[in-house]
């Protein structure tokens, strides 16, 4: 039985750079021990790529009006498919490496409930990647040279056991507000969430949105919209990584190290629970002044 289950929903497959990082995403999921990969969706391309890859796909995903996946679809299907422990929902634009599955051990064996997320790593990747022996050796030095590590804001992968996030709302895949609720449901239902950026590479191969309508970017469209209203309003989803309660370094759980934007959200939660009442941006507008911002940083350097 593998210990891990992937499953994402691939963008079609007609556009010659998405469907060239999504097989290369793909491909290094199939190469990594004790993982099934499972895709979902019907889009066009997809099921022969997934037959080119020796992948599990499931085309019947439920969807919202406009047509796109409905991430409580996804979860359920997984579900039902898997044969794994740890379910993991990641975009299909994301190449990971070994070091992944070691982090899933090992926190694994530390918690029964917890999600597991990190920061990405942007890349440009413009051909089909060469997984001849040594490509993570490879692949890791040019990320190290050329890639730039992104902003702890907006969540490529949850890994968490199958006994959380038994329910989830009919949230759109792709588009923004999800992946916050998701660390926001974590953060109420008090599970650990451990911040595993120290301990693995995940690589994000660049993109633009010309795949969405109007070559918008997600956060522009209706279904995000309707993400937010799902997701309980703009408080819940304001989550990041810098709402995680534990890093994973060196093998080992320790609690995230102060730092400037850490402590201005920890303000900004405190402010919201006793200022419940008062509008949300009146309160952002307290928590993050940026005439506190050059005071605060010298103090977290």
């Amino acid at each position: 039985m593998p210990l891990i289950t992937l499953f994402s929903a691939p963008k079609p497959f007609t556009n010659p750079h998405i469907a060239t990082i999504q097989r290369n995403a793909i491909k290094s999921w199939t190469l990594l021990p004790d993982v099934e990969v499972i895709l979902l969706g019907e889009e066009e391309g997809l099921a022969q790529a997934a037959k080119e890859l020796g992948v599990k796909h499931l085309p019947d995903v439920a969807r919202n009006e406009s047509g796109t996946p409905l991430i409580s679809s996804m979860f359920q299907l997984a579900r039902e498919n898997s044969n794994s422990d740890l379910l993991c929902i990641i975009n299909a634009d994301m190449i990971l490496m070994s070091d992944f599955v070691e982090t899933a051990r090992r926190s694994r064996l530390r918690r029964d409930t917890f999600v597991l997320l990190s920061q990405r790593w942007d890349l440009d990747v413009t051909s089909p990647l060469d997984f001849a022996e040594g490509w993570q050796s490879r692949l890791e030095s040019t990320v190290r040279t050329q890639g730039q590590l992104h902003r702890p804001a907006g969540s490529d992968f949850f890994l968490f056991p199958k006994s959380c996030y038994q329910e989830i709302p009919d949230f759109a895949i792709g588009r923004a507000g999800w992946d916050n609720w998701m660390i926001y449901k974590a953060r109420k239902e008090k599970w650990p969430v451990i911040d595993c950026t120290p301990s693995v590479m995940i690589v994000h191969q660049n993109h633009d949105y010309s795949h969405l309508p109007g070559a918008k970017p997600h956060y522009e469209h209706p279904d995000t919209d309707e993400n937010i209203r799902l997701a309980g309003g703009q408080a819940a989803i304001r989550y990041t990584i810098l709402d995680s309660t534990h890093r994973l370094v060196g093998g080992k759980l320790a609690r995230p190290k102060m730092s400037y934007l850490r402590f201005m959200r920890g303000v900004e939660l405190f402010l919201r629970a006793i200022f419940f009442f008062l509008p949300e941006d009146m309160i952002e507008n307290v928590a993050r002044p940026k005439r506190w911002k050059k005071r605060f940083k010298k103090l977290f350097r």
